[in-house]
């Protein structure tokens, strides 16, 4: 059984094997190694108030994650509000895809998304077919095209 949970600072040695196993599941799609200075970047994470607006969960199946969803609310002063969130990262490892791991991962954010006054999540999609089919069939949305990134130097 799958179970969601908050992403809280316990959780990093597991979200940790997590990283190394989605790599050896998928050697060729994450370019860098979850070493011990990503380990301490997640610690600091969780006391640092720059994380404050940060949604994290994991999905965990017999005591090991599985999968883990993270965004981060947009909030803006030009009309006081937190009217969306922004979808950073969901994955599931390769062999546990297809048992509804991210479709939970996903409803536990909105809800989550709900509570905190976001009406809307907004991502830019990946471009493999993989994950293209997922966001396809994701109910209540719409695929737009547009979008930019802006470097700051």
């Amino acid at each position: 059984m799958i179970a969601i949970k908050e992403f809280q600072k316990e959780d990093i040695e597991r979200v940790i094997e997590f990283e190394r196993e989605l790599r050896r599941q998928e050697p060729d799609t994450y370019y860098w190694e979850p070493d011990e200075a990503y380990a301490q970047q997640l610690k600091k994470s969780f006391e640092d108030p720059r994380f404050n607006t940060a949604l994290s969960f994991l999905a965990v199946k017999d005591d090991k994650v599985i999968g883990r969803i993270d965004a981060s609310l947009i909030t803006s002063r030009s009309d006081a509000s937190c009217f969306a969130a922004y979808l950073d990262w969901i994955c599931v490892l390769k062999n546990e895809r297809h048992n509804g791991a991210a479709q939970a991962l996903l409803k536990c954010l909105r809800e989550e998304c709900r509570k905190r006054g976001a009406g809307i999540l907004i991502a830019l999609m990946a471009e493999n077919a993989e994950a293209q089919r997922f966001y396809r069939s994701v109910e209540d949305a719409s695929i737009h095209d547009t979008g930019i990134w802006i470097e700051i130097k």
